[in-house]
Formats: structure tokens, sequence, C-alpha cells
């Protein structure tokens, strides 16, 4: 079978459904790329394609800023008496002001690829990267968005992109600094950005809106981007650090969820990307609107913002999904396993994400289908998974990979998250085709050439 090809009908000996394993099931994927039909407890039908191990959805990577690939590894030092977020984004600035829209492609179709092997199949991109180094814009404003729509098409991976609103450098500042002019945007280019996107119906591209932050875009400009976007997902930035809850407090006299919760009409198409600091009452009142919270455990770790209360999120019902953010890490299961030690340090104790009084003892996969669920509702989708509807997306779990080979089946994806497996994923699906197989992907010879000449470029 060609790695690209697309068959009408596998068999795969586990699958993850609807929140636990399923035996022996036959999945038929329809001529759009979407499941037709998903069906457990049957023999391998002569014309399927067996699948050579157990298989699991693809996660939606909920948070992503593509670009910042081009600069891991490129921070790790501290010259002065004091490194955090602050310091960490005005050296990533640099590289933001010299990247090109080929190069944009380059770095990010390699990091689309890299995602497709950490697991992820869906990708949202919190893009505020708009403009020429110089600040100009370019004729097509669309330009950037155009050089992401690429990559991932490159790598065949789905996204969602999710241009940003972006219109002065903090709460009392009435423009944006010199350093983030690539960034500027009003409320009607976003929607511009996003009815471009849409307009273009290219296969596995869709676009909703972002807000960088609250103290990066008017109230007035949130609201008319959110009221604009339509039925699509729009994400912001909040709460992130404690330096930005102490400005929002002392700009507008509340915290920054508490501000969001009382100052927008937020539904379920809002998602709060970090919600690191929190307070029970923002959880509950977070809650009561149907939105979402996308962790990064990855970034917040190696940025120092602290940790988030999962606990309470968990317990409150919030949708909670997952992103790469700054791209330090690039696979679920070591964000999933950051996610829960982080919680194990803070608390000192184990299986924290666990409910066994709600018939979910394990972590991993109480996480993994918490994230499952969120990560859908984050990039708009109505249907994802094994269902019918839903698109033909799919991981094949290698068994035979160190850290899984000999585990029982009914501890999989205890180990997949917590064993520190290296290449867990055989094989990979997204929409009926296989874009991994073997655990190469179909592109990766081409792909890495042209990152490998984008980083070359940048470096000089």
């Amino acid at each position: 079978m060609r790695a690209d090809s697309a068959p009408a009908l596998l068999w795969a000996p586990r699958a993850w459904i609807a929140g636990r394993w399923r035996e022996r099931v036959v999945l038929q994927v329809d001529a759009m790329g979407h499941w037709q039909q998903v069906t457990p407890d049957q023999p391998c039908p002569e014309q399927a394609t067996a699948l050579t191990g157990p298989v699991l959805p693809g996660l939606v990577d909920a948070h992503s800023h593509a670009f910042q690939r081009a600069f891991v590894g490129l921070a790790e030092t501290r010259s002065g008496e004091h490194d955090d977020f602050w310091s960490w984004r005005d050296r990533m600035y640099r590289v933001a002001l010299r990247i090109t829209p080929a190069q944009l492609r380059a770095v990010a179709a390699h990091l689309y690829m890299e995602l497709l092997q950490g697991g992820y199949t869906q990708v949202c991109e919190f893009h505020y990267l708009q403009h020429a180094p110089d600040g100009a814009r370019y004729v097509d404003p669309a330009t950037l968005s155009w050089a992401l729509a690429d990559a991932a098409q490159d790598a065949g991976m789905g996204l969602m992109l999710l241009p940003v609103l972006y219109e002065r450098a903090g709460f009392t500042q009435p423009a944006l600094r010199d350093d983030q002019r690539r960034f500027a945007t009003s409320a009607a280019d976003v929607l511009a950005l996003q009815a471009a996107v849409n307009g273009a119906r290219r296969p596995l591209l869709s676009s909703g809106v972002a807000l960088h932050s609250l103290r990066a875009a008017r109230a007035e400009s949130i609201r008319a981007v959110a009221d604009g976007a339509g039925d699509h997902p729009v994400h912001i930035h909040v709460a992130e650090q404690t330096g930005e809850v102490d400005d929002c407090l002392k700009a507008t006299g509340q915290r920054p969820i508490e501000w969001l919760t009382k100052n927008v009409a937020m539904d379920a198409r809002w998602q709060l990307v970090h919600a690191t600091h929190s307070v029970p009452g923002e959880v509950q009142a977070v809650a009561r609107t149907g939105a979402g919270v996308v962790i990064c455990p990855g970034t917040e770790a190696n940025l120092g913002d602290g940790l988030a209360d999962l606990p309470g999120w968990l317990a409150a019902g919030v949708p909670l999904s997952i992103g790469s953010d700054s791209q330090v890490q690039r696979a679920w299961p070591e964000e999933l396993r950051w996610l829960e030690y982080g919680q194990r340090l803070l608390h000192r104790r184990r299986n924290v994400a666990a409910d066994p009084a709600g018939g979910e003892p394990s972590s991993a996969a109480r996480l993994f289908e918490r994230t499952l669920q969120g990560g859908a509702a984050a990039a708009g989708f109505t249907r994802w998974g094994f269902e019918p509807g839903a698109r033909a997306d799919l991981l094949v779990i290698d068994a035979d990979e160190p850290a899984l080979r000999g585990v029982a089946a009914d501890h999989l994806l205890d180990a997949l998250v917590f064993a520190g497996a290296a290449s867990p994923f055989s094989d990979v699906m997204v929409a009926g085709r296989f874009v991994l197989q073997g655990g190469r992907h179909t592109q990766e010879r081409r792909l890495a050439d042209s990152y490998r000449q984008a980083m070359l470029s940048l470096a000089d």
C-alpha cells in the first residue's frame, strides 16, 4: 500500500472509542475522508487493510506559534541576574523580525511534520506575524497566512488559522513597540483575513480568530472581532504570567479572567490559552460560559510561567486542550506527562488528574479523553475521534517500541504517556490518507532539507 493511498476499509486489533478500548474494530472511510462506519467486535474483512497495532484518534494541537520553531534552543542561557518570559520575548522578537514568507513556510512545514510524528493531526495556529520585516503591508495582506497554509499542505496536517488582533504594547500604551511592527492589526484586518482563508475553501484548512491578550487589544476591538467571527472559534492568551495579572488589576481593577467573564459575552467558541493564574471564582465563571482552556505545559515550564489549576478546571467540567505553543515540545504524550507531573510536584501526590470516584482511575486516560474532546472544540469540530462523520484521522501505536514492548493492553495508554516512548506512532492518517508510515513522513527528506536551509539563512 502506498503511503499516500486512501484505503476504504481498515481493521484495527484495538481502537480507543468513546473513552475506552474496543477490540477488533472495522473502520470504513468515505470518499470525503471521513469515517463512514466504526464497528467493534468484528473479524478482519477480507478486503480490509489490517493495521499493525492499536489505534488512537489524533489529537488537536490547540495553540501553536509555528515561526517560534526556529527559536527553540536559542534562549537557554542567561547573561544577567534575571531571566523570565519578558526577557525571552524580547529575544524571540529578533527571529520574528527576520523571517521571510519562504522561510516561514519551510519552518512551519517541518514543524507540522514533527507534530504529526508526535501524534497531532490538526493544529490551531495563533498567527500574529502579518507584515514585512520593516512593518510594511504585503500587497496581499494574507501572504504569511498562505505561507502557513502551504506549509500545512506540504506536511499533510489539518490547520485552523487564527489571525490575531494586536493593537498596542500594553494596557497603558497607545500603540505597538517598534519591534512589534510586524504584528499590527485592527479588528477589520482580522476579520478580512479570516474571510480570505475560509473563502479559499482549501482542503483541511479553516479559520477562526484570535485576540493576542487583554494588554494588547482595546475592549471595543475585542468585542468587534468576537461578534464578527460567526460560529468560528475565538482564542485569547490570558493570565499567563503574574506580571500580566498585576498589570490588569492596576489598569482595570479586575484580574484578566475575571475581566473577560464580566465584560465580554463569552460562549463555547472561546478558548482561554494558558489561564495559568486563576482563582476558584474565575474557574466557576468560565465554566458557566461553556468556554474552554488551552494549557501548554512544555512552554509554560520553559518560560517559568507557573502551573495552572488543573484539578479546578477538571472538577468544573471546563473543556480542556493542550498546545505546543513555542515548540519546545512537539508530541502530545510529553505534554500530558508534563501536565500531570507538574501537579504531582505542586501537590506532592500522585495521579492528580485521575478520578476513581467518577470511574476514571487512570490519569493518562482521563487527560487524553478530555483533551481529545476539548481540542475538537478548540478547532471548531463538532465531531472528532472514531465516530461516523468525523474526519478519518488515526494514530497506529508501535507496540514494539522499547518503552511499550510487552505492556499489558489495558495499560498501554498509561505507558504511552508515562513510560517515555521516543517514537510511539508507526503510522499516522489524516483525512483518510497516510502521511506517516513506518515512523517516517512521506516527505521527510524534502521538508528536512528546506528547513535546514531556512535555519542556516536565519542564523546568518
